[in-house]
């Protein structure tokens, strides 16, 4: 798994997602778009996202419902 979807579990569970072998690559991908950052970059994808959904409640309200948006289609 990506190194950083351990430490989101709390926005997973959110979201409604569960982390499998068949959607790790998929939900990664949408994660660094959200991020802004290139695929495959773990670290900087994590400082990013981890900047949207520890810091302001609306800068993670806001990750949370790109997400689901990204996951629905």
């Amino acid at each position: 798994m990506s190194c950083y979807f351990r430490h989101m579990k709390d926005v997973l569970d959110e979201v409604g997602v569960e982390i499998t072998p068949g959607n790790k690559k998929e939900i990664d991908r949408i994660l660094h778009g959200i991020a802004g950052v290139e695929y495959k970059n773990c670290s900087p994808a994590w400082k990013k996202i981890k900047e949207m959904v520890k810091g302001d409640p609306a800068d993670r309200e806001q990750f949370v419902e790109k997400l689901k948006a990204a996951l629905q289609g």
